[in-house]
């Protein structure tokens, strides 16, 4: 297991999104209902940035197309989009949030 820092909670508003970038890679960190999701920022259906869009209860919607994804599982739940795009198991140790960075990607 390789944990990677990506920033503190207190850092993220609840209903929101920030973009942190780390170890080569951009992510969008979300709180929603207390809880915290880690996405690639990167939009699977074109160039928009998960980090800009909105948080819809447990969805993140891109603010290119407007296209939805599940921010729990990183599939797509609304038009155009209808690739998942690539989560992490967000895990918070002493109000900081940390993902491994080895670990595999999702099925499904």
């Amino acid at each position: 297991m390789s944990l990677l820092r990506l920033c503190r909670v207190d850092e993220i508003a609840d209903d929101a999104l920030l973009r942190v970038a780390a170890a080569g890679t951009v992510y969008a960190v979300a709180k929603s209902g207390g809880e915290v999701f880690v996405l690639a920022d990167q939009c699977t259906h074109g160039p928009g940035n998960l980090s800009e869009g909105a948080v819809l209860g447990t969805e993140v919607e891109c603010p290119f197309h407007q296209g939805r994804f599940d921010l729990r599982t990183g599939q797509p739940t609304y038009p155009p989009c209808t690739e998942a795009v690539r989560t992490w198991t967000a895990t918070v140790k002493a109000g900081e949030i940390f993902i491994d960075q080895d670990e595999p990607a999702k099925a499904g």
